[in-house]
């Protein structure tokens, strides 16, 4: 008899990690990658990070922690809000969590139940929709594009058939790069409020940004769920971990399902994650960098054919809207790596209406690498 198996498992996969499998592949035969497909700082942690966990593995036995997680490290992150932003949160608002994706799940399972819709931008992160698939949780994609610098307006959201219970958005966003004004971020607030809607607001690219800085969904709502990491920024992605700053009325709820689902976040990365918020300076270095890489593939890319591109105020993304050199993306990245070297994400992970005819580049590694990838695509013989 053939057992069971849950449709919540089958759902699309998340192509950049097959993107990153076949690069390993690659690379375990001797030919090397330029990396470019995932979004992962070519950085390690801060040194005041590392010397904190290695003082942790010697001096602290690493055991559970409370499921919201340690209180250093909540009070850290007060204080970051008002030292960065200029906001008062209170520590008992905020959870740390086992990455930003475990943010996801929780604040979707507290805030949503089972087939309510919640909006997304179209080009988006694909964990969103998956997630919500996997819940039973009804994504609804709206189409965006340069016109509106790749982000969601009240217009779209107009556009949208049918009550919406949530909208996520994300500023920078990936794969875009591209942000939400001040001002934008303000009516797409109110809008959400005056009907209903539950926002939830991915920010874990803030402080890599190149024109303005971004500003939290919390300077205008205390109802919104707010979706943070250590690991773009702060450059801990293996790190797994992130936070949440958590509505009053979803407090006990989320607390309850980070009880249930992971006992407590890492507590390795918790006691060293306390140190990060003294390493600005090396930090911002990274972004230095990033800025640096962005701007050389600004310049090397239309030269490669790949000349209309997202406007990447922020993140290591560039969207490159690529319909004239092909109509299978996903064909396009395979022939990419094989014959250049070079690994790119294609745009069916971000949109599985249109991203045919789109690929990301992702700028996070090594300068060094930008260049050898850009003269590669530009001498590539399509």
């Amino acid at each position: 008899m053939t057992l069971k198996a849950a449709k919540r498992g089958a759902i699309p996969p998340f192509i950049v990690m097959d993107v990153m499998r076949a690069a390993a592949e690659r690379e375990a035969t001797g030919n090397d990658v330029m990396h470019m497909e995932v979004g992962q700082p070519g950085t390690s942690a801060a040194d005041a990070v590392l010397i904190a966990a290695h003082a942790a593995l010697e001096d602290n036995r690493i055991g559970y922690t409370l499921a919201f997680g340690i209180p250093e490290l909540r009070e850290r992150l007060a204080q970051h809000y008002n030292d960065y932003y200029g906001l008062g949160v209170s520590s008992e608002r905020i959870a740390i969590t086992t990455g930003s994706s475990g943010a996801f799940i929780v604040s979707f399972l507290s805030a949503f139940d089972a087939g309510d819709r919640v909006a997304l931008a179209n080009p988006g992160y694909p964990a969103y929709r998956n997630i919500l698939k996997a819940l039973d949780i009804e994504p609804v994609g709206m189409p965006v594009g340069p016109e509106t610098n790749f982000q969601p307006t009240p217009t779209s959201l107009d556009a949208v058939e049918g009550k919406l219970d949530g909208l996520i958005i994300a500023s920078p966003s990936n794969p875009t790069g591209t942000m939400i004004s001040a001002d934008e971020l303000r009516v797409l607030v109110g809008y959400c409020k005056e009907r209903g809607i539950r926002l939830i607001s991915d920010e874990i690219y803030h402080g890599i940004t190149y024109e303005e800085r971004a500003q939290s969904v919390l300077a205008y709502s205390d109802d919104a769920i707010i979706i943070n990491s250590f690991s773009k920024y702060f450059s801990m992605t293996g790190w797994r971990l992130g936070w949440m700053v958590v509505p009053e009325p979803l407090l006990r709820p989320v607390e309850c399902l980070l009880q249930n689902f992971f006992i407590s976040p890492p507590t390795l990365s918790q006691v060293a994650a306390v140190a990060a918020f003294d390493c600005r300076e090396q930090l911002d270095g990274y972004v230095a960098n990033y800025r640096k890489n962005r701007d050389l593939l600004l310049e090397l890319l239309p030269k490669a054919g790949f000349d209309k591109l997202s406007h990447a105020e922020g993140a290591f993304y560039l969207y490159a809207d690529v319909s004239h050199l092909t109509n299978d993306s996903e064909e396009f990245c395979r022939r990419c790596l094989a014959e250049t070297g070079v690994a790119i994400t294609p745009g069916v992970d971000f949109d599985p209406e249109r991203g045919n005819h789109f690929v990301r580049f992702s700028f996070a590694g090594p300068f060094s690498d930008m260049a050898e990838a850009g003269r590669r695509l530009i001498n590539w013989k399509r």
